[in-house]
Formats: structure tokens, C-alpha cells, sequence
């Protein structure tokens, strides 16, 4: 006879083991928020969306996110504030404790990330070609408004939104909402938990945001101008930074 106490052997306890050694929701989109953090897509000051809406945009329940948020409170990226425009708001961009996390995430999607970028690039372009070819009075007021507020927002999170509502006004000059609607959902199945393009970390942050500037002046001049061939270079180009800031994070990890 055997002890009550013995492991069970058999499929049904290699299956136990299996799901013992998979990881759980709660870490994996802890690594993706520990990650989305760490490539700037929320960086130091930013509020992070309310549990339902980040929920929402990572695909899981908001006890999942409850949860996630709690362990990065406790590893310190975050401070939870109560009241009146309350909320989780991010303390530190990369911890020591973030390099597993950041690994786990992007290593194993780095190929996948690549095309996918690579994919983002070509369909940006086709959207400025249109810009170029379609634009309006209108839209040359809005672009070059758009432009003026990147190029006075500070460094960081200002410069980061300001960055999304000049690439927006850019789609909208297109007027072709399924070019817009195809470039903003493959974005997002590139972004880890954000939004956003990513920004990379404070010490490359300025030269980043400087060369964002350099490109965003030529491509709005191009789209102005109605030069579709050089909006589309340009463009396809400039949209190669998010790739660019993704490997640094997955090298910095690696190392």
C-alpha cells in the first residue's frame, strides 16, 4: 500500500504540475505593465487608466489588474492616490526588480514585435500619402496647431500626448476611415499596455523627442506641400523609432 501522503502520480497529476508551472494571468500582465512602464509608453507622472478601461484594453478581468497594479505598488513603480484626481500614477520608470519582467515580455515576442512594426511603418506611410493627397484648409490649420503644440510641450509626458494628437490629425487629413481604423488597431496590437507610442527611458528621452521634432517638421511640410512620395518616406521612416526603443529595452534585459 502507499501512503496517503505521496504525490499522485499518473496524467492527472502531470497535468497539476503543468498548470502549477504556467504563470498566471496576474504575472503575465504584470510583466506587461512592469514592461509598458519600463519602454516609456507610461512614463514617471503619468496616471494610468482606471482599472475597467485597462481591463479592457489588456483583455482581462479588473481583479486581474487589481491585482497586478497592488504588486507594482509594492515593487514601487507606482503610488496609489485617493481623492479628487486620484488614481495609479507611475514613480519610477525601470527598476532593478523590472529587468526579469521586461525579458520575459519582450523576448519571446521580439520576432512578432518586429513584424508587426515593420507592418505599422508600411500602413503610417500609405496613411501620409493620403494626407498629402487629400488634405483640406482645414486640415493644414489642425496640422500645423498640431505641430506648434509638440514642438512647445515639455519634455515627457506632454511631449508624448502631444505627439498622439499630431499623428491623429495626420489620419484624420487622409479622410479614409478604414486606412485609419486598420493603422490604429495595428498599433495597438503592438503597444504592451498602453496606447501610446513608446518613449523610451529619460537618458536617451531628449535626443528621441529632438529627432521626433526633426521628422514630425518635414512630414507635416511634406503633407502640406502635397508631396506624397516624401510624406510616405518620411513617415515610414519616423515610425521606425517605436522598434528602435523596444530592442534598446530588450538588449538593456538581456544584459
Amino acid at each position: 500500500m502507499t501512503d496517503g501522503a505521496t504525490a499522485a502520480t499518473g496524467p492527472a497529476s502531470g497535468l497539476l504540475q503543468q498548470q502549477l508551472d504556467m504563470p498566471s494571468r496576474v504575472d503575465e500582465i504584470t510583466d506587461r505593465l512592469v514592461t509598458a512602464i519600463a519602454i516609456g509608453e507610461y512614463l514617471p507622472g503619468a496616471r494610468l487608466p482606471v482599472e475597467r478601461d485597462l481591463a479592457a484594453s489588456l483583455g482581462v478581468g479588473r481583479m486581474t489588474v487589481r491585482a497586478a497594479l497592488a504588486r507594482l505598488v509594492d515593487g514601487g513603480l507606482l503610488e496609489t492616490r485617493r481623492g479628487r484626481g486620484g488614481g495609479s500614477y507611475v514613480l519610477q520608470q525601470w527598476r532593478e526588480s523590472s529587468t526579469d519582467a521586461v525579458n520575459r515580455t519582450l523576448v519571446r515576442r521580439l520576432g512578432e514585435l518586429q513584424d508587426r512594426c515593420d507592418a505599422v511603418c508600411r500602413i503610417h506611410g500609405a496613411v501620409c500619402r493620403a494626407a498629402a493627397e487629400s488634405r483640406t484648409d482645414a486640415d493644414v490649420t489642425a496640422l500645423l496647431g498640431a505641430l506648434e503644440d509638440f514642438r512647445s510641450a515639455p519634455s515627457g509626458v506632454d511631449a508624448q500626448l502631444a505627439d498622439s494628437r499630431l499623428h491623429l490629425a495626420i489620419m484624420d487629413a487622409a479622410h479614409n476611415p478604414v486606412l485609419k481604423k486598420v493603422l490604429i488597431d495595428l498599433e495597438a496590437s503592438v503597444n504592451i499596455g498602453a496606447p501610446v507610442h513608446p518613449w523610451g527611458e529619460p537618458d536617451t528621452m531628449a535626443a528621441m523627442e529632438k529627432r521626433a521634432l526633426h521628422d514630425h517638421e518635414h512630414l507635416v511640410e511634406a503633407i502640406v506641400a502635397g508631396r506624397a512620395d516624401e510624406a510616405e518616406s518620411i513617415a515610414r521612416a519616423h515610425v521606425a523609432i517605436d522598434f528602435e526603443v523596444i530592442v534598446a529595452a530588450s538588449r538593456r534585459a538581456a544584459d
